[in-house]
């Protein structure tokens, strides 16, 4: 049994993103895998990183709880949307306060190297989008993609990682998320 951690970085629960997220658990129960979430939005901690690596400030329960989670999974699946072609702030935050130096790498002394401490996993990011996937891609150059997934994920050594584009979201039809949301349960489904 595949044991999946869901990090949905929407802050509204209103927002599609939730139904994506749900759609995705569904799809993964379905085929026997085990399922835990995070939902950030409902988190309470600081995102701001403070003093960045110079001093530590202690993490807050849920961000406690949340680090136990990512290292219970084998499979991280990352929904968000892209705003200014970005995360969303308290994922960011999320991200700044959690994967810290110790947690999910570790630098070399006297390197400009680091050990990645998250080896063994893998993820998927499904993000939602106002502009088509290539033109977000092409023109932009992806940058939340970039972020979450080559200076993120990848640099503390989860690997593969897959992206899905949702959208254009704001012009979409009942009916085209629909598919969507059947293409994700399918995605769940086949645990990717």
């Amino acid at each position: 049994m595949k044991k999946i951690l869901i990090i949905n970085g929407h802050p509204n629960k209103d927002s599609f993103n939730f139904g994506i997220a749900k759609a995705y658990k569904n799809g993964a129960e379905k085929s026997g895998a085990e399922v835990k979430e995070i939902i950030i939005t409902d988190l309470h901690f600081n995102p701001n990183l403070q003093f960045g690596y110079q001093k530590r400030i202690e993490l807050e329960p849920d961000l406690i709880e949340a680090w136990a989670k990512i290292l219970w999974a084998e499979h991280l699946v990352w929904i968000h949307p892209v705003w200014w072609g970005g995360l969303p702030a308290m994922t960011k935050g999320f991200i700044d306060r959690l994967f810290l130096p110790g947690f999910a790498f570790q630098p070399k002394e006297n390197s400009v190297w680091w050990d990645k401490l998250l080896k063994g996993r893998s993820a998927h990011i499904i993000t939602t989008i106002d502009q088509p996937s290539w033109y977000y891609r092409f023109v932009y150059g992806r940058p939340s993609v970039n972020q979450l997934k080559k200076t993120v994920l990848e640099y503390c050594g989860i690997k593969p990682v897959k992206v899905t584009y949702v959208g254009i979201v704001k012009t979409s039809t009942g009916e085209l998320r629909e598919k969507w949301l059947a293409k994700v349960q399918l995605l769940g489904q086949k645990q990717k």
